[in-house]
């Protein structure tokens, strides 16, 4: 028989304005437990973050501890890498290639207002902050931040390292790609495909299947430009790691 639930530190990778959301959440995740008489699941214990300027300072009550590495150090505690923004949303898979940690030091947050359907699943180092949900048979991989009032409906299927910025709505069968960035309040049309790397800006009505790295917008939404240079660099790299020429489809975005 299991005995009760330990409390486990938690690292914060990170302190810009995701890592500080993501924080809430854990305060939120700690506070519904001791609700329902339960031990907080996780200890927060401070935020990661490479700005030498930030080490010895607190970020909303939460000390920053030194830089990225120290999650070496720190060999006890789970981490959440909870960085990128548009400017470049390739900085999360750049960070978690570096620190190499293996898979069960990654932490899964998941806000308590988050609805996650009992057929759905999240990859390691995942963040679904407050009012997202998963409907049916939603998948979503690794390190992929979900933010508030995202809505996944059926067959989802969303690649590791992606990014939905907030009020995001996918339709039914919805193929996200490895790293794809989908801008605020962005909709995409059932059984769509947003390729590796790509980005669709904000308030996006995406019909078509958007092909990967390159940036698209508008209502419909239309191709602008290749993605900037990051993006494109992860494409590459995913190419050369698979053996598959950059730019060609998955057969299936979730790894």
């Amino acid at each position: 028989m299991n005995g009760p639930r330990q409390t486990e530190d938690l690292l914060i990778v990170g302190a810009g304005g995701f890592a500080r959301e993501t924080a809430q959440a854990v305060r939120d995740v700690a506070a519904a437990d001791v609700a329902r008489g339960l031990p907080p699941r996780w200890r927060l214990a401070g935020h990661l973050d490479d700005d030498p300027a930030l080490e010895g300072r607190d970020v909303d009550g939460v000390p920053v501890l030194g830089g990225s590495d120290r999650v070496h150090e720190l060999w006890a505690a789970r981490v959440v890498v909870c960085v990128g923004s548009p400017r470049d949303y390739a900085v999360r898979a750049r960070l978690v290639r570096r620190l190499g940690l293996p898979v069960n030091r990654y932490a899964t947050v998941v806000h308590p207002t988050a609805v996650v359907s009992g057929s759905s699943v999240l990859g390691a180092g995942s963040v679904l902050l407050a009012h997202c949900v998963l409907t049916a048979a939603v998948r979503v991989g690794s390190h992929v931040a979900v933010m508030p009032q995202v809505v996944l409906t059926h067959d989802d299927a969303v690649g590791d390292f992606a990014t939905l910025a907030s009020g995001v709505r996918l339709g039914g069968g919805v193929r996200l790609g490895r790293g794809a960035y989908v801008g605020a309040g962005s909709l995409v049309r059932e059984y769509t495909t947003v390729g590796a790397w790509s980005l669709t800006g904000m308030g996006s009505t995406v019909l078509a299947d958007v092909p990967p790295g390159e940036v698209w917008a508008g209502s419909p939404a239309r191709r602008l430009r290749a993605a900037d240079a990051p993006a494109l660099d992860e494409l590459r790299t995913d190419g050369e790691m698979t053996g598959r020429r950059p730019g060609t489809r998955m057969e299936s975005p979730v790894a």
